[in-house]
């Protein structure tokens, strides 16, 4: 090939080499300008087809609700010590729920006081209440006519304010074979009028019933406007100190039997929770089915039936309620705070995760 054809196929090939870097830009040149125009318009396009980029990328995240209310947000809570005892059944809200409200407002300081004599309970804490030794009660029944009586002769009044709910349960020795009982049966055992389980479908069996005294009780069989309330207790009744007491007792007691709150004793493994029932034809259980025998226990333990709570299946309620000194003085201050701070979504979140029901 002479030099003028080398020279010719040298200017070709740089002419296509050009050519082609021509394109190559043009081309990137427009990806960039695409890419720009559609980072612009993106916004446009999104909210036309109804596509919020920043909540779809949070669609499965919690939700956190501004407007939710926590221990922070109650206001007048006295920066100062009290005390307040009462219901054993609050046991778990106090370890738990009450812990979290003294590490968010640490001006707030709560000790628990048991009583000198008698045991702790609901009866025990609003008599203390009522004494002056106590700055606020928990209670797991609501009052009696007798106790607003006692506080308007000392010059004051007393609230009760709801702020959640509990089961009362029924639980006997894990060999009785016994399913269940009507809360009429149950009534009629702890007054002494059926002695033995052969008279509810059982075994030849004498019925021992424990109790706490009805002077300390920490929950009530029997409703305040019941002709039952007040009558005395059969002879067939013994009483504990507390339900851990009972607890004892019936694991060692082939005939024993106990009521106590749900939260209490259904978790327990040496104990049976019985169905319960407003009629033998709808009995209900206070646990969750199906029933984790005493074999399984502890590595499963039976989980409080929140749902028969909730929708009033379950037949014997108890609802937890702060009892408050209405005398317009420090101590109406924090049982009132107390209380609101237990109604906060917090509150009621915690007094759940305590193994209990919030209010409806």
């Amino acid at each position: 090939m002479d030099n003028t054809n080398q020279r010719k196929a040298l200017i070709n090939s740089e002419i296509a080499l050009f050519l082609r870097g021509l394109i190559i830009g043009k081309v990137l040149t427009l990806m960039v300008i695409g890419g720009l125009l559609w980072w612009l318009l993106k916004p446009n396009l999104s909210s036309r087809y109804g596509v919020n980029s920043s909540s779809n990328q949070n669609i499965n995240a919690p939700s956190n609700n501004a407007n939710a209310s926590n221990f922070q947000t109650v206001a007048d809570v006295p920066p100062a010590s009290f005390n307040y005892g009462g219901s054993t059944a609050w046991a778990s809200i106090r370890q738990l729920v009450d812990s979290q409200i003294q590490s968010a407002r640490p001006e707030l300081q709560l000790r628990y006081v048991d009583p000198a004599n008698g045991s702790p309970g609901s009866s025990s804490g609003i008599r203390m209440l009522l004494d002056g030794k106590l700055d606020f009660a928990q209670s797991s029944r609501p009052l009696t006519d007798e106790e607003q009586a006692m506080a308007r002769e000392r010059g004051f009044t007393l609230e009760q304010r709801q702020v959640g709910m509990d089961g009362i349960a029924v639980v006997v020795n894990p060999s009785l074979k016994v399913s269940g009982l009507t809360v009429q049966q149950l009534q009629q055992i702890y007054l002494g009028q059926i002695t033995n389980w052969n008279q509810v479908g059982g075994p030849n069996l004498p019925i021992t019933a424990f109790s706490q005294r009805p002077e300390d009780a920490d929950t009530v069989i029997f409703p305040s406007n019941s002709d039952l309330q007040g009558q005395a207790l059969g002879s067939n009744v013994q009483y504990v100190y507390s339900t851990t007491d009972a607890v004892r007792q019936l694991s060692k007691t082939p005939g024993g039997v106990y009521y106590a709150s749900a939260r209490s004793v259904v978790f327990q493994c040496s104990v049976k929770a019985l169905l319960l029932g407003r009629t033998s034809g709808e009995l209900i259980p206070p646990y969750r089915k199906p029933m984790v025998s005493p074999e399984q226990c502890p590595r499963q333990r039976n989980q409080l039936n929140t749902q028969a709570i909730k929708n009033g299946s379950y037949p014997m309620i108890a609802n937890l309620f702060v009892i408050i000194k209405q005398n317009k003085g420090q101590e109406q201050q924090i049982g009132d705070a107390y209380a609101k701070l237990l109604l906060t979504d917090q509150g009621q979140k915690a007094i759940e995760q305590a193994g209990f029901v919030g209010v409806p």
